[in-house]
């Protein structure tokens, strides 16, 4: 298994459901062990079932890319959090742990800092 290069906490409301790590080859998601003992939990995404195995991609999965926002307000969030436009995942880690659609945030581990640059 890689090693993680940056690492962000998966929330479904205010209850922690899993880790997604950035890999020096890509990322994975991991579903935290207490959450899926809970059979009421449910799935961070349909594309992400709950699952005891990690997930693994070369790419930042779909559905936490689609968390991210796009066009003036991505080039406005960059520019005020000097951000890499092209950082995916410290994007991510910089702006998904509030005002999100849905129930989902992603927050950066208290040790790491919020932003990937």
């Amino acid at each position: 298994m890689n090693r993680p290069e940056r690492r962000g906490q998966v929330f479904v409301g205010e209850r922690l459901a899993g880790l997604l790590e950035q890999t020096v080859t890509g990322y994975r998601f991991t579903y935290d062990p207490a959450y899926l003992a809970d059979p009421a939990a449910p799935p961070v995404s349909l594309t992400l079932p709950r699952r005891a195995s990690p997930f693994e991609a070369p790419h930042l999965f779909a559905f936490f890319h689609g968390l991210l926002a796009e066009g003036s307000v991505k080039a406005l969030q960059c520019q005020q959090l000097r951000l890499d436009e092209a950082d995916h995942f410290g994007r991510l880690l910089a702006t998904a742990h509030a005002d999100t659609i849905g129930a989902v945030t992603v927050r950066p581990l208290p040790e790491e800092p919020p932003r990937g640059t």
